[in-house]
């Protein structure tokens, strides 16, 4: 009875947790989704492509902000004060040399893309390494503690005033730096949010045998969290040098909506079931269950809406970003259909990071990487849209490659993951079938948008009822238990 009462507790505070993670996620990117509407209308392709280029770099860098111990804190079953005070003075001077390194090497990143305005917003922009390197500490004692509430108010504040001042700025003519103040005022408001809700203060201690055990777990995520960075921007890179800054923003364009819903999603999750992994992490079958769920649950969710957006991708961009926007069509596309797998390559990672095996991390990583960078260069010749297929394919073999470990350290293959979420994947592509059919069903592209939004939902809904879906049912009967007892009480 005590065992059963302990996974109710686990079952509870997953659930609840990622409720406000997916509030959090949820409503800082609809905000953003809203703000990026008016700004895409007011600013040209030209200004999303400069500062594209430098939040290239400002990426790169973020990474070593956390150097994978703020995973380490989460990771680490009796991490206490001494360790958390310790990683934020170790990160607040190493953001401090960064953004050194960085102010200093501005010149040459406008001589490599020649562009001499880069220089000021490359310094500008990338004092968000500062910002995050305060912030990041707080950000894992928030996940350790499960205080995602915290976090939501922290970031929703901090989006909506961001917000007002990127669209007052590209209301007042100020172009490319409107971008760079909202991001900057995004992080900056919600860190300092942060530290007033949030009860943690570094203490006056210090343990360098402590870093020194994190990094030992640490350097390895640090490292792999580089690779995937520096090959995540890697194709922007390539795009800003040798293509126009237009080819730049469809591309970044057609990327941001699925991405944001993506990683809203799988954040949300991931964010919540890493650290309860973490305390589950000698329980190999309560382990295996929460990957299997974790899995099934994102696909149910994610996979529909990728595949709506998709269907419906015309009429969204006519009517969010107007018809100068129409060329990155093709890359929303390509990317809705790399997203739909994401769960996959997210629940999978965090099972071998909860385990500890960041050493199996690591090696994963590069062999992805290597994988990657060769398709790079070989779709480097054959323009943009090869480039945007050739990332697709490398994610497919990403999530079998990801999978593979897990095949021996908890028994779940990437064949069983395939079956158990292919259910999912077949009533969205049914669904998104009826959806592109309509997409001209009249001569008005917003009423158009609006019955597909509606269809899409009822018919998914109704293919889950009739098959018997496993993951609406199981939605379905943990609804019916929380009102019943709900009235209970």
């Amino acid at each position: 009875m005590r065992i059963m009462k302990n996974e109710i507790d686990n079952v509870k505070v997953v659930i609840t947790n990622f409720i406000w993670r997916f509030m959090e996620r949820a409503g800082a990117q609809l905000v953003q989704f809203i703000v990026s509407i008016f700004l895409a209308r007011i600013l040209s392709p030209d200004d999303y492509g400069t500062v594209a280029l430098i939040v290239v770099i400002s990426n790169i860098f973020q990474v070593f902000v956390d150097s994978g111990l703020g995973n380490a804190l989460i990771q680490k079953l009796d991490a206490d004060d001494i360790d958390f005070s310790s990683v934020f003075y170790v990160n607040i001077i190493f953001c401090l040399i960064l953004y050194a390194i960085l102010f200093f090497s501005a010149p040459l990143v406008s001589m490599f893309y020649n562009k001499p305005e880069l220089t000021a917003l490359t310094r500008v922009l990338c004092l968000t390494i500062i910002i995050a390197g305060v912030r990041n500490i707080q950000q894992a004692y928030i996940s350790r503690t499960l205080q995602f509430k915290k976090f939501f108010w922290a970031t929703i504040i901090g989006t909506i005033i961001s917000a007002v001042v990127g669209i007052f700025m590209a209301y007042s003519g100020f172009g490319a730096w409107a971008l760079v103040a909202q991001r900057l005022s995004n992080l900056g408001i919600s860190t300092a949010m942060l530290w007033i809700i949030v009860r943690w203060r570094p203490k006056f201690c210090f343990s360098f045998s402590r870093v020194k055990v994190l990094c030992q777990f640490g350097w390895k995520l640090m490292i792999s969290s580089l690779i995937n960075t520096i090959y995540s921007n890697l194709r922007q890179i390539i795009i800003g040098k040798f293509y126009s800054e237009k080819d730049l923003a469809y591309y970044n364009q057609g990327n941001q909506y699925p991405n944001v819903l993506a990683v809203t999603i799988n954040v949300s999750i991931d964010g919540v079931i890493f650290p309860v992994m973490s305390r589950q992490q000698e329980d190999k079958e309560r382990l295996r269950g929460m990957v299997r769920r974790s899995i099934k649950t994102a696909t149910f969710i994610l996979a529909p809406i990728m595949i709506g957006i998709a269907a419906a991708g015309s009429n969204i961009i006519h009517i969010c970003l107007t018809d100068k926007w129409m060329p990155c069509l093709p890359y929303l596309r390509i990317f809705c259909i790399s997203y739909i797998f994401y769960p996959i390559h997210t629940a999978n990672l965090s099972a071998i990071n909860a385990q500890g095996r960041s050493d199996i991390f690591l090696k994963l990583e590069i062999v992805k990487k290597v994988l990657g960078i060769m398709v790079i260069f070989i779709s480097l010749h054959y323009g943009v849209l090869a480039i945007a297929l050739g990332e697709l394919a490398v994610s497919f073999l990403g999530q079998v490659i990801n999978a593979w470990p897990n095949r021996k350290l908890l028994e779940y293959s990437y064949f069983d993951q395939i079956l158990d979420i292919l259910p999912n994947i077949i009533l969205s592509l049914l669904m998104g079938s009826i959806v592109y059919f309509i997409s001209d069903i009249t001569t008005l592209p917003l009423l158009n948008l609006f019955i597909q939004i509606i269809v899409g939902i009822l018919v998914y809904i109704i293919l889950s009822f009739i098959t018997r879906n496993e993951t609406f049912i199981y939605f379905i009967t943990y609804l019916q238990k929380t009102i019943k007892r709900e009235n209970a009480l």
